[in-house]
């Protein structure tokens, strides 16, 4: 089930709420009791680590079309 996070306005507490995605715009008190929440865009990671170096690129000429940039004809 997701987890979708939200911020109460009251006290500043950050929160998260497991609910099927059918209730996600739903309002969520705060474990405080406070009603006045607003919903937290999150981003999502999907796979990997964010420590993980980029792959190298390779190395070479720029440019593209049918011959890689290397001037057709």
């Amino acid at each position: 089930m997701p987890r979708y996070e939200y911020r109460c306005r009251t006290c500043d507490d950050t929160f998260e709420v497991s609910r099927p995605m059918a209730e996600s715009s739903a309002p969520a008190d705060c474990p405080a009791g406070h009603a006045d929440t607003v919903k937290l865009l999150s981003a999502v990671a999907v796979g990997g680590s964010s420590s993980a170096p980029a792959p190298a690129r390779p190395m070479g000429g720029g440019g593209g079309g049918c011959c890689g940039g290397g001037g057709c004809g």
